[in-house]
């Protein structure tokens, strides 16, 4: 039984490998710095689900933090701090590599799915159509409030969503929160060790920031959803295993009926490397 270790010459439609016995102690004796270069150049999936498997030696060098070092570096993943260095650069990768919204029916196109009400004043809290066309085409759907105040949250549990307890102590990737909004914006985050634990007796319970913001209604009319608000958390600390989010607002005429904020595309997200777009 023969392995192919190495496409050798490509002429057409005609190949021509490097071939050994799959016996042969040799087979899978590449130099080091030749198998890294090639890993570097594998999807990142393939090295840890494949290559890895292959033998001690591939394994090894699958496993070298070396090697996700340079795969963050040629990738542009650097490190917010110098001084917030990862255990695990094979994770710190991945988890740069995933970042996602971790909000859930963060357009209401589920109605109310994974999300708490907190307050549902006035007529309460309805999900629409937007009253014009969104930036975002796929948007199709806004939660709306109405003339008394109307909130609403979910509780992100971090481990769950895949970032280890290690993770978040020693990174502390920066958490970036961001939405669009019309009307008045009441929103607050907290940052927890245990959703059990009462704001009021643990400071491990930290309130990082609570608004609440207006600006001119009619100029809204006349551009909808321009207005995208941003905020970065950093340096909160070891021990955050927990998001809370929770926004809302209302009518400020109390019109009867759903003339309140309009709120869609809200994310939370967490951050491990510098972000390339410079929020």
């Amino acid at each position: 039984m023969e392995i192919c270790l190495r496409k050798a010459v490509t002429l057409g439609e005609s190949h021509l490998y490097t071939c050994r016995p799959i016996n042969d102690p040799g087979a899978f004796n590449i130099p080091l710095d030749i198998l890294e270069e090639i890993f570097l150049n594998l999807p990142a999936h393939k090295v840890v689900c494949v290559c890895r498997l292959v033998c001690h030696h591939w394994k090894d060098v699958a496993d070298n933090e070396s090697l996700w070092r340079q795969r963050c570096r040629r990738e542009g993943y650097n490190l917010h701090e110098s001084s917030k260095v990862p255990s695990d650069w094979r994770f710190f990768y991945f988890m740069c590599k995933k970042r996602r919204n971790l909000i859930k029916n963060p357009r209401g196109e589920d109605e109310f799915k994974d999300w708490t009400i907190v307050r549902n004043g006035g007529d309460g809290w309805r999900v629409e159509k937007p009253i014009a066309l969104h930036p975002n085409a796929e948007v199709q759907t806004n939660f709306v409030t109405s003339f008394r105040m109307c909130t609403k949250s979910q509780l992100i549990d971090l481990v769950n969503e895949g970032y280890s307890q290690a993770f978040m102590d020693e990174v502390q990737p920066h958490i970036k929160s961001n939405y669009k909004d019309l009307g008045r914006i009441h929103f607050k985050i907290y940052f927890m060790t245990d959703p059990q634990l009462n704001a009021l007796q643990t400071l491990a319970f930290k309130l990082i920031t609570q608004m609440a913001m207006s600006y001119n209604l009619n100029l809204c009319k006349e551009i909808p959803y321009t207005r995208w608000m941003i905020h970065v958390f950093k340096d909160y600390g070891p021990g955050v295993r927990y998001v809370y989010f929770e926004h809302g607002g209302k009518d400020s005429v109390f019109w009867a009926g759903w003339y309140g904020i309009r709120l869609t595309e809200t994310s939370i997200e967490l951050c491990p490397a510098l972000d390339k777009q410079n929020y």
